[in-house]
């Protein structure tokens, strides 16, 4: 019998797998490898969640047709440029998708964190602007450090580093989602 629930481990997999591989085979072999890498092992990400949940995920899709056209760019004009934009443009990309929201009066950051975190619409709100004010951070950052710093530092912000800065912003955003944390409806209850 089937389990409708895809494994534990996919999601950590999809989301971390790829800029593994990437950080790996750019210690290897350098920039234009690890970009090769790259995509290949974002293909093998997406068909792998494809098969064992039957879905792909919006992010993961998106993250996967931009990882597309700026490493292909790269490979093809041997220009490692176009790798070191693509950070820049998922974020600029989810900065403006969750602006947008906001005016349009729908969170977007709800759409993907609703399974995880029920929240009062105030909280909804207050949550999509420090998203959005995150994601302009992380795109300004990206473009200072692809612009000053070697492609070593550069390797080491993106795949650590931007990593670790996710990371403390979601701790930062704990005491937010407690404070508009929406108790789940119980059947029978008062």
């Amino acid at each position: 019998m089937r389990s409708t629930q895809p494994p534990a481990w996919l999601k950590p997999t999809v989301d971390f797998g790829p800029l593994a591989v990437f950080l790996a085979a750019y210690w290897k072999w350098g920039m234009l490898p690890a970009t090769a890498a790259l995509m290949a092992a974002t293909a093998v990400v997406l068909i792998l969640s494809l098969v064992l949940a039957r879905k792909l995920a919006l992010m993961p899709l998106v993250t996967a047709a931009v990882v597309g056209v700026f490493g292909g760019l790269t490979l093809w004009l041997h220009d490692d440029t176009f790798i070191k934009l693509k950070p820049t443009i998922i974020y600029g990309l989810f900065a403006v998708v969750i602006a947008g929201g906001l005016a349009l009066g729908k969170p977007a950051v709800k759409a993907v964190l609703g399974e995880a975190f029920q929240l009062d619409d105030a909280g909804w709100k207050r949550l999509s602007i420090h998203f959005c004010l995150f994601f302009v951070a992380m795109a300004a950052t990206n473009e200072v450090v692809r612009r000053v710093a070697s492609d070593d530092l550069w390797v080491l912000w993106k795949v650590p580093g931007s990593i670790a800065a996710t990371f403390v912003f979601m701790l930062t955003q704990m005491p937010l989602i407690l404070r508009h944390k929406v108790e789940e409806e119980v059947s029978g209850a008062e």
